[in-house]
């Protein structure tokens, strides 16, 4: 199921002789390689020989070692160097501060910083809400984590997890406008990383937790949710709850059934899966059942965690106790955030006719794709590579953006739920296709729209009410 992914370009720099024919001898040896070529160009030439940089995507590591080996097998060829277009673009990370404000002389400065700059921390100081108008806090987020589950990787470290929370930042700065910033955590005990997001939270108007493992990522959240005065989102839950849901509803409205007739089936009880439950009941689905590595989760069985019980509580009233793959057995939809190549194509088959598939596991997913397609109505998966990707940037920036617009202090259900219907109803009824149930994370208008109901909801909210008030 591997393919060649813009993920792993690489550009070789090689020798050539000179010819009309290089450039033919080049491209056809790359594709013999079983790599794609995205370009080829001439760096230098002369009567004798030529210099060309030669960029395909490959597979991985070990494919674009033996794209090069069959480069070098060309006549007259040799392989200067080869160059990871994705390592070149994390040199020096991706994220940058850039002012605001000119500093051009010494009565710019004097504003900017010292003496006049005493003038607004005094305003502060006296009225701490002006933190919020005055300084950096109305437009920023904190994205934290501790490296404890980074995207398909595991338990990888706060250095590692790095590269991902700048790219998250970026996301954020190029679909919403809001400033964030990595916050990696060199600790993964639940009381430190509390504390220490309490301790920086007053200069940011939002927490984004990023990738911490399940269950501890529960309490954090809880736990910041109820002590600080800023929202805190954990995204691997709500934002990938979110998309599912947007996804989920254009799906059902295309197959002609709706989420309380649905038979849904789970696979992964962790932050993602639990999110993703909570969310579809409280948008009515009624007959979920959830699956573990053990099968399905139900209420004759011992749960530590509290939100395994929740599940077994809230899901499978029916009391099913078998597989994953039985559960399956004439199920409408199937929702994975678990492990690749699960379920096979029989598997797929032995649901309902229209069935709806979404094989959200990273980087392969629960099911080959391909083969789901000949069965289910509907595919979805979380890469780029194919239709209808489930992927949360169509959701936490603008989600961001409403939340720090409205000067929002938590995020309910209902907000989550509003910016779902916001991306589902992005893709227009005369587009929506079994390829195209969710927008284009390119699609300028999601976030403005996802900001908009925010807005909408957390403007109606008592609590929104309360603080005008007192204003």
């Amino acid at each position: 199921m591997a393919s060649p992914s813009p993920g792993n370009s690489i550009t070789y720099r090689a020798d050539a002789p000179a010819g009309s024919g290089a450039a033919s001898d080049l491209a056809a040896a790359v594709g013999a390689a079983g790599a794609t070529l995205t370009a080829l160009e001439v760096v230098e030439s002369s009567h004798r020989s030529l210099v060309v940089d030669i960029t395909c995507n490959t597979i991985d590591a070990e494919h674009a070692l033996r794209v090069e080996k069959v480069l070098n097998e060309v006549a007259g060829v040799a392989v200067r160097e080869a160059r990871d277009r994705t390592f070149d673009m994390h040199l020096g990370g991706k994220i940058s501060v850039t002012p605001k404000v000119a500093l051009r002389n010494s009565d710019d400065l004097s504003r900017a910083y010292t003496p006049g700059v005493a003038r607004v921390c005094m305003a502060i100081a006296e009225n701490p809400a002006e933190a919020r108008r005055l300084t950096i806090k109305r437009n920023t987020v904190a994205v934290v984590s501790d490296g404890s589950a980074v995207l398909g990787l595991g338990n990888i470290g706060p250095a590692a997890s790095l590269p991902v929370m700048e790219g998250k930042a970026a996301l954020f700065k190029q679909f919403a406008d809001v400033d964030a910033w990595p916050v990696v955590l060199d600790t993964q005990d639940t009381e430190e990383i509390i504390a220490i997001v309490k301790a920086l939270a007053p200069g940011y108007g939002g927490v984004n937790l990023e990738d911490i493992a399940a269950p501890r990522c529960f309490e954090i959240e809880r736990r910041l949710r109820e002590e600080l005065d800023i929202p805190v989102f954990h995204d691997d839950q709500h934002g990938t709850a979110i998309v599912t849901l947007a996804a989920l509803t254009n799906a059902l409205r295309l197959v002609g059934k709706k989420i309380d007739n649905v038979r849904i089936v789970v696979s992964g009880v962790g932050a993602a899966g639990s999110a993703i439950i909570a969310l579809l009941k409280a948008q009515g689905a009624n007959n979920i059942v959830a699956a573990g590595r053990s099968g399905a989760i139900h209420s004759g069985q011992e749960h530590p965690d509290e939100h395994r019980r929740w599940i077994a509580e809230n899901t499978n009233s029916s009391g099913f106790e078998g597989s994953l793959k039985e559960a399956l057995v004439g199920a409408d939809v199937f929702i994975g955030v678990s492990a690749p190549n699960i379920l096979d194509e029989a598997d797929i088959a032995a649901m309902s006719p229209n069935a709806v598939v979404f094989a959200m596991a990273n980087p392969t997913p629960e099911v080959d794709p391909a083969a789901a397609s000949r069965h289910a109505a509907v595919v979805a998966t979380g890469r780029s590579d194919f239709p209808n990707q489930i992927n949360n940037v169509l959701a936490f920036p603008g989600l961001f953006r409403g939340l720090l617009d409205a000067g929002a202090s938590d995020i309910t259900t209902e907000m989550l739920v509003a910016a779902a219907r916001a991306i589902a109803d992005r893709v227009s009824p005369d587009l929506l296709s079994p390829s195209y149930i969710v927008p284009s994370v390119f699609d300028p208008l999601v976030a403005s729209d996802v900001a908009a109901a925010v807005r909408s909801v957390a403007a109606a909210s008592p609590a929104s009410a309360a603080a005008k008030e007192t204003k």
